[in-house]
């Protein structure tokens, strides 16, 4: 293998830099070319590339998004698509790729491994850590950070105003951001995929709690569950009470990767070069119980209920807290 490509594709999360930077450096220490494609998919369609040397990615490790960009490609779902995608690849005699993103793009990388007969191995990228078989995905430590950032700061004034405060986080289908904020912030109530809002029930613990003199209130809510307007005008109607939303949006996926961050991308670029070096393609980098291996794209994409049981029991610890 004399040249690999690398690309950054789906939505940003932070650390991304740092998998880029330790794939250009493992790789040119193995004396192998790097060839950087920008805005993923999209832009392996339309043959976007720059070289890249470990020049390239000085000062990087820090620093938030990709400086590869990132896109969503529907042309790259098509037939059509796809094969100006693989011209790509040949022309620039890429002989293996780096994939790092979330679930869309390993679905991508499966069907180029599957279908093309390109080789490639994923680097999870993805702050939902939504992916099975892996503790982990670059990105979702930050992301955690962030919200929790913002609920300590929201916290003040809805003590101060003796509110309720819906805060709806990023996740999609995934519990992880709001179960993981909601504990750590000290939430009173946190709404997640797979659960039925009882409005009966949260109803009556707020009004309970307000007799016992407590008069501020914070739920989580993850996007996949529910819209927090929608649920503060359900929750303004039935109790009479002040119930503001706050939709905390893009800024979830923006900022400084933490230490967490950069450690796990670092380690997971490396080990996804040298998968490459060994033959492996079809496979997406994992940890697992603080071991890094490598798991098959369908295994990854598609079984994705690792966390259930441990969602539930944060949930109940949180509700016992509260």
């Amino acid at each position: 293998m004399r040249k690999i490509g690398v690309l950054t594709s789906g939505g940003d999360a932070p650390g991304m830099n740092a998998a880029i930077r330790s794939v250009v450096r493992k790789a040119t220490r193995e004396g192998v070319e790097v060839l950087g494609i920008l805005r993923g998919y999209e832009g392996l369609i339309n043959g976007e590339t720059m070289p890249l040397n470990s020049r390239s990615v000085s000062n990087i490790i820090g620093r938030g998004g990709t400086i590869l960009k990132t896109a969503r490609s529907k042309e790259f779902e098509t037939r059509a698509g796809q094969e100006k995608a693989v011209k790509t690849i040949k022309e620039n005699g890429i002989d293996g790729l780096v994939v790092i993103g979330g679930n869309g793009s390993f679905q991508g990388a499966n069907i180029l491994d599957k279908e093309w007969g390109i080789r490639n191995v994923g680097v999870p990228g993805t702050i939902d850590n939504d992916l099975g078989y892996t503790d982990y995905t670059v990105g979702c430590s930050t992301s955690v950070d962030t919200v929790l950032d913002a609920i300590d700061k929201i916290r003040d004034t809805v003590s101060s105003m003796e509110r309720i405060y819906v805060i709806e986080v990023m996740g999609r289908q995934e519990p992880y951001i709001a179960v993981m904020s909601g504990l750590a912030g000290g939430a009173e109530e946190v709404l997640f995929p797979g659960m039925e809002i009882d409005y009966a029930k949260l109803t009556k613990e707020i009004t309970e709690a307000r007799a016992r003199g407590k008069r501020s209130w914070i739920i989580v809510v993850s996007e996949g569950a529910g819209s927090a307007i929608v649920i503060s005008e359900e929750i303004g109607r039935l109790t009479g009470l002040d119930v503001r939303p706050i939709v905390l949006g893009h800024i979830q996926r923006g900022g400084s990767p933490d230490a967490s961050d950069r450690v796990l991308a670092t380690c997971m670029g490396g080990y996804a070069v040298a998968a490459l070096l060994k033959g492996h393609s079809g496979v997406t980098v994992s940890i697992q119980r603080r071991e890094l291996v490598l798991v098959p794209y369908e295994k990854a994409c598609f079984e994705r209920d690792k966390d259930r049981k441990l969602h539930a029991e944060l949930y109940r610890i949180i509700k016992e807290l509260s």
